[in-house]
């Protein structure tokens, strides 16, 4: 608003500077005129001052006819020669070809993909982006602008709509996908690259410490299961006569696991390994037995209501504790955050092959975006110029330049003066001189 006063100021101001130079051009020419008449002897240099005159009233005049034509009809309804008519109203009359001509400017200086590849060729964006991130003014304010707008965002939407909305949604996700061959990818990545071994050593460490270390517990076990078996009174019944099978269990137990831990090539390792090779091979088919019974599984799942309501009641706690914390001065999420955010920043500054790799994804994004936007945005463009109002966009023309075009009528004057000055002194020399 500001900017537009100030616009329609200097627009007032070059009007009245141009109307007084022009005003002042006239007076001259007539005064001179009637100074002719009263002071014969002087006429001679009177008439190099009245032509002066003269030029700048005609120069004057040239220009405000120049400038009015732009815009307007000077003429109004007066009857004047058609070929002065249609070079009147310049603008407004070529309004689809200055509209189009726009349009055309911009996507061929700015949104053509040529144009965007060659600013973005020499630009080392992820740079700026990691330097911009790293700085710890702005990941802080980055931060803060999270913290405070997440906590509002939990209020205005509540965390039993967000609740819902991720329940719905992730369940759908999960009733639509066929976890089979997710299940299978994953058993392969664990397979190719051993995971599965670790984890089978780690866990029978863990076993074999567990069972040396807490005897009393390994036997309490050993009788449940024993009973879940049905074989507790046979081996209460051995015991009778010296034979302790629950110890002999657990040695056997232990001597198995040992052997394992000690023997990668152990079969029962090998029967782990085949086992799982066999169970990923038939994942892969989706009418295999096991995705059968793994994709049924997963959607009993999904239609028990006790699970649907932990998924929300999981989510709605989530968001309270999140808001909750968001909210202390002191904020644990908000001070991991501003940390991870520079460190990011850091590590795209610290890693070239990182930039480069970013640099070429946003130039080709952007290129991308380029090539299949530049039409619609050049469309909306010239579509907006085509819906202006003739006088709001002479308005708008007025308003941006008009202060500048009328003070090319206050040079038409001054130049005007001077080239007449300068006609009638060459004038009164060729006069004196024949």
């Amino acid at each position: 608003m500001h900017v537009a006063t100030t616009s329609s100021e200097s627009l007032q101001r070059s009007k009245r500077f141009a109307n007084i130079a022009l005003l002042l051009a006239v007076m001259t020419w007539i005064v001179l005129m009637v100074l002719a008449k009263f002071i014969p002897e002087y006429t001679w240099l009177i008439h190099i001052f009245m032509l002066s005159a003269e030029a700048g009233v005609v120069g004057g005049l040239a220009d405000w006819y120049a400038i009015t034509v732009l815009f307007r009809n000077p003429f109004g309804k007066m009857p004047i020669p058609n070929f002065l008519r249609d070079h009147t109203e310049i603008i407004p009359r070529n309004k689809a070809r200055i509209a189009e001509s726009m349009g055309r400017f911009v996507q061929e200086n700015f949104l053509s993909p040529q144009v965007v590849e060659r600013s973005l060729k020499n630009i080392d964006l992820s740079l700026a982006v990691g330097q911009w991130l790293a700085n710890p003014h702005n990941n802080t304010q980055v931060t803060q602008v999270i913290q405070q707008t997440v906590p509002k965002i939990f209020d205005f939407v509540g965390q039993e709509q967000i609740g819902r909305f991720i329940q719905n949604n992730s369940v759908q996700w999960v009733r639509n996908t066929n976890i089979n061959m997710l299940a299978s990818e994953m058993l392969r990545a664990v397979i190719e690259n051993d995971f599965h071994q670790d984890v089978l050593q780690r866990g029978l460490d863990i076993v074999h410490d567990w069972m040396i270390n807490h005897p009393e517990q390994t036997r309490e076990l050993t009788q449940k299961l024993f009973k879940e078996l049905g074989v507790s009174k046979l081996a209460k019944g051995a015991s009778w006569i010296g034979i302790d099978v629950q110890q002999r269990t657990i040695d056997s137990l232990i001597e198995r696991v040992e052997s394992m831990l000690a023997n990668p090539e152990h079969p029962w390792r090998q029967q782990i390994e085949e086992t799982a090779q066999e169970l990923m091979l038939q994942l892969t088919d989706r009418n295999s037995v096991a995705s059968q019974r793994l994709n049924q599984g997963k959607d009993a799942l999904l239609d028990s209501p006790q699970v649907l309501n932990f998924i929300r009641g999981a989510v709605v706690i989530l968001c309270d504790a999140i808001k909750a914390d968001l909210m202390q001065p002191d904020s644990g999420i908000a001070a991991n955050l501003r940390v991870a955010i520079q460190q990011v920043g850091e590590n795209i500054i610290a890693n070239q092959a990182v930039r480069q790799l970013l640099n070429d994804r946003m130039s080709g994004l952007a290129v991308n975006l380029s090539d299949q936007y530049s039409e619609k945005v050049i469309r909306f463009i010239s579509e907006r110029i085509h819906e202006w109002d003739s006088r709001e966009m002479i308005g708008k023309i007025e308003n941006e330049v008009g202060g500048d075009l009328h003070m090319i009528r206050v040079n038409g004057v001054v130049v005007g003066a001077f080239i007449g000055l300068a006609l009638g002194i060459i004038r009164a020399v060729v006069d004196y001189l024949l």
